[in-house]
């Protein structure tokens, strides 16, 4: 996301690019080239959230860099890329869910606020947090899924770190582990065939819980750390490239490099801090999502039971199992979706000439 208005601190200015609204937009373009944009950047980063998912259903404590060195001994480097085919399918129709649903709740929510008479760095706030709030609960319907069935591929066949072989506990770990699905298709035939379409949508709720207050924080993050950021630098810019006006403003006009670096960094600032907040939530999702049900006959642990295990097994330390992959994980691939988003959207906009 682009400021898309000048920042002001004194006699200083910044002249940034324009933002570009939903109805800006060639839809067809943004969707395509959304589609391999982003698949590219899933296949990048895919790894490691093979690494975090693995620590986060271990009884143990080991450091991503074992977990890494024994899944591609034991397993093969092809482990590292278990369930991305399920995972890159539903991310396309995920994805295009999300960019719509923030786009157009940004765009409406941003004029109402303004209209309602808010400064614009708070408007502006607000509707990043309302955005990210409903393209998060719109793209659940089509990521839980998706995540159950990837997840369940995702950890088949890893050593989970099991000890007392004799616990049911230890036996749904197994379970979970070492059921050899086929393929996402295999995967998606039998949890429906053994759950009914509750177990594909198991943990639903918790994803909500886990990611929709997380895409709120880090878009209402993303857009305070770059006013931070520019209103930092702002003044060495414009002291050191800046250009003076005839009514004695001095202006700078930052070329796409310096743009794209101030979104990068204010990405990863916000991703960081949303992984540190609404980790003990994604653990407990990831349990529930993994664990086969054999632990209570046909039914899937409840969040109690999971939460109860997570603490005897390492106090409420174990809930951060998987925390230097997530936040790894989110870092980079904030920084890397939202240079990525930007430069889609100005590919995608219907007049280029307007943007310079």
């Amino acid at each position: 996301m682009s400021l898309g208005a000048a920042e002001e601190d004194s006699a200083q200015e910044i002249h940034l690019p324009a933002d570009i609204d939903w109805e800006m937009l060639d839809k067809s373009k943004f969707f395509f080239l959304g589609a391999a944009l982003f698949s590219g950047v899933s296949a990048t980063l895919y790894p490691v959230v093979v690494l975090k998912t693995r620590q986060q259903i271990a009884q143990s404590q080991v450091s991503s860099i074992k977990t890494a060195i024994s899944i591609v001994r034991h397993e093969g480097f092809r482990a590292l890329y278990r369930g991305f085919g399920t995972s890159l399918m539903g991310t396309i129709p995920a994805r295009a869910l999300y960019m719509t649903a923030l786009e157009v709740t940004k765009s409406n929510v941003g004029t109402a606020t303004v209209r309602l008479g808010y400064p614009e760095p708070t408007a502006a706030a607000i509707a990043n947090a309302a955005a990210g709030l409903s393209a998060a609960m719109a793209a659940q319907l089509v990521w839980t899924p998706i995540d159950v069935v990837s997840q369940r591929l995702m950890v088949q066949g890893g050593d989970v770190g099991c000890s007392g072989p004799g616990s049911e506990k230890s036996k749904a770990l197994k379970a979970s582990s070492s059921c050899k699905y086929q393929g996402g298709i295999d995967a998606f035939r039998r949890i429906l065939n053994t759950d009914g379409p509750r177990g594909l949508y198991r943990g639903f709720g918790i994803s909500i819980l886990t990611y929709a207050p997380s895409n709120a924080v880090w878009w209402a993050s993303y857009s305070v750390s770059q006013r931070l950021i520019w209103s930092g630098i702002g003044c060495y810019f414009c002291k050191k490239d800046g250009e003076i006006g005839e009514n004695g403003v001095s202006t700078f006009r930052p070329d796409s490099k310096t743009v794209m670096a101030v979104q990068g960094v204010s990405a990863a600032m916000a991703g960081g801090v949303s992984a540190l907040i609404t980790m003990p939530l994604d653990t407990i999702k990831t349990r529930l999502q993994v664990l086969d049900g054999e632990e209570n006959g046909r039914r899937g642990p409840t969040i109690g039971q999971t939460i109860r295990n997570l603490v005897r097994e390492g106090g409420w330390m174990a809930c951060y199992r998987g925390l230097g992959p997530r936040w790894a994980s989110m870092s980079m691939s904030a920084t890397t979706m939202i240079t990525t988003y930007e430069f889609l959207k100005r590919l995608s906009a219907k007049n280029q000439e307007a943007l310079t």
